[in-house]
């Protein structure tokens, strides 16, 4: 069996999903469910689809009809508007031949050439399905991979005459609160409106964009021509609601009310590190404005449903209606790209000073909870239709935030990076480069750049080498923390000790294996063999049997 039916096997294996379609050619699938099939796929995510297995996995191989492929992608390209090009295979599995239809993801809505436009989701059972695409799912679509800007468009229904001057006025104190654009504040209105994008000239006639209608309009305005847009503001004690709050007022006075109820759930104690008091909140400022705004930004507006923001006894959580932008995942959170659903807003409330400039607002976040030893945000309830983030209320890791301040008193800022690192072992103890790869989110090399970093500046210990090569937070770390026996523990043992360890083990049991060596003296399978190797040269054990079945006795 070749690499290409391996691959294929392993698919079947997986079962049907949003990116796989399975579909039974045994009475001969017709055209135009086939073309459909791929349209769907196309509309979604792309992906496979292979001809010849049913639902339940099993492989019925193609009808004759099919068994020459090589008209396939024509047919599918002669059958879809725009036509899409797709990529066939013939394998043989279980003595039946089956194709591998292999469809693209389309920068632009595909429908048959019979005008059917359909795309794919998963129903409540985690199996998928075809559903038909409706018009105002395009925008959403279309503004998630970055086409459109939903923000910059005009609406001509409405005049910029009918604006509320206050807003504007909260734009300037919003410059000047939160370091903006100085240069913004000496523009006349209109001036301000043009450089900001909240308005454009049609036909002679100012006319506001989505963003500007969101800044600068009333909240009748907002409900007649964004109906969409809200925001709520909850306090849950158990099953009793104590605080629900719902605004449609424009975005900064919403933004305002949202955040006092916040600031006065805010509890605040204080610790001496060194000659300063250094605040300790239950939930962090900067944290919770950054993830708030980014729910208000990012939104998707042709959506319904509110933006939420929940304060309950396991935490804050702030969620928005739509999910992540196209190439943005739960995998690369940290490292995409910045990229906004809503572009044009998303620069403006940069200009006011109001999100981060560098467009690295969920640094902030992760900072405004690690520095402290919390755990890291949690983003895992966000899906296509929602992106949620949940802050544990937690309690501060006093220790641990008295060696981050000491940190930046003597060297600045620490890198996220390097909370992550810190943060993690910190709660596991003892990793490795690659255990530590997947939640910094860069590759290996970096990740391991940044730990020789911690080490040099006395924060971690290395135990070990090459590929083996494990840490844990160093010795001066857990004294620190008064946790001396603890350090021992994580640390484990010096080599002599090793050694020790595995002849005692000998003498009571006559002899030991690879993986005893491993469990008894908390080693990689490296350093095992690397352990064993030295007492063989010493000439104290001898190695009886090879590979796996081998077994270590001492020299007689």
């Amino acid at each position: 069996m070749d690499t290409n039916e391996h691959q294929i096997e392993k698919l079947i294996q997986q079962g049907e999903s949003l990116m796989l379609e399975f579909k039974s050619d045994l009475k001969c699938l017709p055209d135009r469910d086939l073309v459909a099939t791929v349209v769907s796929l196309a509309n979604t995510e792309g992906g496979n689809l292979l001809l010849g297995v049913e639902d339940d996995s099993t492989v019925t191989g193609l009808h004759a009809n099919h068994l020459n492929v090589s008209g396939i992608p024509s047919l599918i390209a002669n059958k879809t508007n725009p036509a899409i090009s797709v990529r066939i295979e013939r394998c043989e599995l279980q003595g039946k031949f089956i194709a591998r239809i292999s469809v693209p993801k389309s920068r632009q809505l595909v429908s048959t050439s019979d005008g059917l436009l359909v795309r794919r989701r998963l129903k409540l059972d985690g199996t998928p399905e075809s559903v038909p695409f409706y018009p105002h799912e395009f925008i959403q679509r279309q503004s998630s991979m970055g086409l459109v800007d939903p923000s910059a468009m005009v609406l001509e229904e409405v005049d910029a005459s009918q604006f509320d001057p206050l807003q504007r006025l909260r734009i300037r104190n919003a410059i000047k609160k939160y370091g903006g654009e100085q240069s913004l504040q000496t523009l006349a209105d209109d001036e301000l409106d043009g450089a900001l994008g909240l308005c454009r000239e049609v036909d002679g006639i100012r006319r506001p964009t989505v963003a500007g209608l969101l800044l600068l309009g009333t909240e009748n305005l907002l409900q007649q021509h964004l109906p969409a847009y809200e925001v709520a503001f909850q306090v849950l004690q158990g099953t009793d609601v104590k605080v629900n709050e719902f605004y449609r007022k424009p975005l900064l006075e919403a933004f305002e009310e949202v955040e006092l109820l916040f600031k006065a759930r805010v509890e605040e104690e204080e610790i001496q590190v060194g000659l300063f008091r250094v605040p300790v909140p239950n939930y962090d400022r900067r944290a919770f404005r950054e993830a708030f705004v980014n729910a208000l930004v990012h939104r998707d507006f042709s959506r319904l449903g509110a933006v939420h923001v929940k304060i309950a006894s396991d935490g804050l959580s702030i969620s928005n209606p739509g999910g992540f932008v196209e190439g943005v995942t739960l995998d690369n959170l940290l490292v995409a790209d910045p990229r906004s659903r809503n572009p044009l807003l998303a620069d403006v409330i940069k200009r006011i000073g109001l999100a981060e400039r560098t467009g690295r607002g969920i640094d902030r976040i992760y900072e405004g909870m690690l520095r402290y030893g919390r755990p890291a945000p949690d983003y895992f309830m966000s899906n296509e239709f929602t992106v949620s983030v949940q802050m544990a209320n937690a309690a501060a890791d006093l220790d641990f935030l008295k060696m981050v301040v000491e940190q930046e008193d003597k060297l600045g800022n620490m890198p996220i990076d390097s909370l992550i690192i810190l943060s993690r072992l910190r709660e596991e103890r003892r990793l490795t480069t690659a255990d530590l790869t997947p939640s910094v989110q860069k590759p290996e090399a970096n990740v391991r750049a940044t730990l020789e970093k911690l080490v040099e500046s006395g924060f971690l210990e290395p135990h070990g080498t090459g590929r083996g090569r494990t840490y844990t937070l160093s010795a001066n770390m857990y004294q620190k923390a008064g946790k001396k026996s603890e350090y021992i523990r994580q640390a484990g043992f010096a080599p002599i000790q090793q050694e020790q360890m595995v002849l005692n083990y000998i003498d009571k049991h006559g002899s030991i294996k690879r993986a005893d060596v491993m469990d008894l003296c908390h080693l990689s399978q490296d350093q095992a063999y690397k352990l064993l190797s030295r007492l063989k040269r010493s000439e104290k054990i001898v190695q009886i049997g090879d590979r796996k079945g081998a077994i270590y006795e001492r020299k007689r």
